[in-house]
C-alpha cells in the first residue's frame, strides 16, 4: 500500500484542488461592490466535499452533493453582478468539486487536471487576447478543419487494404493528409510565434515542410530579387532540406515502422549534415544587417494541396505495386526514382505502403526510397538553377551533395553493421 492509497492523503488532495482553484477565484473576485461570492474557502469546501461524498460510498449522496453545488453555481449567477454575465466561477465551482471527487479515485489526474483548470482560469486576458486581436478568421477556420480530420474523419476511415494489388490503405492516406495538415500549421505557427527575427532560416525551414522544391525556388527568387538577403535565403534553402529528411522519417514511420527502422542510420547521418550545414547558414545570414522577413499572415494549410498530395501517394502506390508486381524488386526502385522526380515523400510513403503491405521485406524498401531521395535532389538542383542562377545554385550544392551523399553513406554504414 503507497501512500497514495491512503483515505487522508487523498483527501488532501481534494482539499488542494480546492484550495489551487480557489487561490486563483480569489485574486479575480474584485473588491466591492462587484465582488463575486466564491472564494478560496469555498472552492476548498466544495472539493473537499466532492472527496469526502466519494469516500462515503453512496452514490447518491454524490449525485445530490452534485446537484446542490450545481443549484449554488445558478444562486450566485442569478445573483450576482449583473455586469459580468460570465459563468467561469459558476462552472469552475462544480468542476473543483468533481475533481475533489475523482481524487478519491484517480490523485494524480485529479491534481493534474485540477493544474490546468487553474492555468486556465489564471490565462484569461491572454487567452481572450488571443482568440480576439491574434487569432485571423482564415487559422480559426483552418484549426478546426484539422480538429475535424483528425478526430472524426481518420478514427472512422477503413483500415483495410483496396483497390487493386491491394495496395492501398484508406486510413493511412488519410492519415498523410492529417500529418501534412499538422506539419504546415506547425511550421506557419513558429513563424507566426517567433516573429521577424527569425526571418528567411525559420521561414525555410517552416516552408520545407510543405514543399523543399518549391522553398528552394521561392528561396533562389528572393535571391535575385534582393541580393542583400542571398545568405538568408540559401539559409531558408539549406534549412528546407532538413525538413525533408524529418518529413521523411514522420510519413515513412506513420506508414511502416519496419522500413523507418531500416532508413534509420541514412536518415541519422543526412540529418545530422543538414543541421551542420543549415546552422552555419543560419548564423551566416543573422550577421547580416536587413536578413530577416516579415512573416505574413494566411492560412496555416491548404487543404486542397493536403488532399493533391494524398491522390498523388496513391496514384504512385499503384503504379509502384504494378511495376513491381510485373519487373520485381528492380522495377519497384525504377518507380521510385521516376516518382521522386517529383515527390520523394510520395514516393517514399508508396514503397513504405508496399512493405506494409507485405509485399516485400522492409529491408528491401531502403534503395527505392533512397533512389527517390536522390532523384529529388537533382530536381532541386534543376530548380536552383532556374530560380536564382548559378551564384545561387553554387552556394546550395554542397548541401544537396550533403543530402545525397549522407544519406547513402548511412545505407551503407547500416548494411555493413548488419
Amino acid at each position: 500500500m503507497t501512500w497514495l492509497d491512503r483515505e487522508d492523503v487523498r483527501l488532501g488532495i481534494s482539499l488542494a484542488i480546492g484550495l489551487l482553484i480557489g487561490a486563483e477565484r480569489e485574486r479575480s473576485k474584485g473588491g466591492e461592490p462587484h465582488r463575486t461570492a466564491a472564494g478560496v474557502r469555498t472552492f476548498a469546501l466544495v472539493s473537499l466535499g466532492g472527496g469526502l461524498g466519494m469516500l462515503l460510498g453512496v452514490d447518491a449522496v454524490v449525485v445530490v452533493s452534485a446537484l446542490f453545488v450545481a443549484l449554488l453555481a445558478a444562486l450566485s449567477y442569478a445573483l450576482g453582478d449583473r455586469g459580468d454575465r460570465g459563468l467561469t466561477t459558476e462552472v469552475a465551482l462544480l468542476v473543483a468539486f468533481l475533481l475533489g471527487a475523482l481524487a478519491t479515485r484517480e490523485p494524480r489526474l485529479a491534481a493534474g487536471l485540477a493544474v490546468v483548470v487553474t492555468i486556465l482560469l489564471a490565462g484569461r486576458g491572454r487567452i481572450h487576447g488571443f482568440v480576439r486581436n491574434v487569432l485571423t478568421e482564415h487559422e480559426m477556420h483552418d484549426g478546426l478543419l484539422l480538429a475535424a480530420a483528425a478526430l472524426v474523419i481518420l478514427p472512422l476511415a477503413p483500415d483495410q487494404a483496396v483497390g487493386p494489388y491491394g495496395a492501398l490503405n484508406p486510413r493511412t492516406l488519410w492519415r498523410l493528409v492529417v500529418l501534412l495538415m499538422a506539419l504546415s500549421s506547425a511550421g506557419y505557427l513558429a513563424v507566426r510565434l517567433l516573429g521577424p527575427r527569425a526571418g528567411l532560416p525559420l521561414s525555410g525551414l517552416a516552408s520545407g515542410f510543405v514543399s523543399s522544391s518549391a522553398t528552394i525556388g521561392a528561396m533562389g527568387a528572393r535571391a535575385v530579387g534582393e541580393p542583400r538577403q542571398r545568405r538568408a535565403a540559401v539559409a531558408g534553402a539549406v534549412l528546407s532540406n532538413l525538413a525533408t529528411v524529418a518529413q521523411l522519417a514522420i510519413v515513412v514511420g506513420a506508414t511502416s515502422a519496419g522500413v523507418l527502422a531500416r532508413l534509420a542510420w541514412p536518415l541519422l547521418v543526412a540529418g545530422t549534415a543538414m543541421v551542420v550545414l543549415g546552422s552555419v547558414a543560419a548564423v551566416r545570414a543573422f550577421r547580416e544587417p536587413k536578413a530577416a522577413a516579415e512573416p505574413q499572415r494566411g492560412r496555416p494549410f491548404d487543404p486542397r494541396l493536403a488532399l493533391s498530395f494524398a491522390g498523388v501517394v496513391a496514384v504512385v502506390t499503384l503504379g509502384a505495386a504494378a511495376v513491381h508486381d510485373g519487373l520485381g524488386d528492380a522495377g519497384l526502385a525504377v518507380a521510385a526514382a521516376l516518382a521522386g522526380f517529383a515527390d520523394v515523400h510520395a514516393a517514399a510513403i508508396s514503397v513504405a505502403a508496399l512493405a506494409a503491405g507485405e509485399r516485400f521485406a522492409p529491408g528491401d524498401a531502403a534503395i527505392p526510397i533512397l533512389a527517390g531521395l536522390t532523384a529529388n535532389t537533382v530536381t532541386k538542383a534543376v530548380v536552383a538553377a532556374g530560380t536564382g542562377g548559378r551564384r545561387y545554385l553554387a552556394d546550395l550544392l554542397p548541401a544537396l551533395v550533403a543530402l545525397v551523399g549522407g544519406a547513402w553513406l548511412g545505407w551503407w554504414v547500416s548494411e555493413r553493421i548488419g
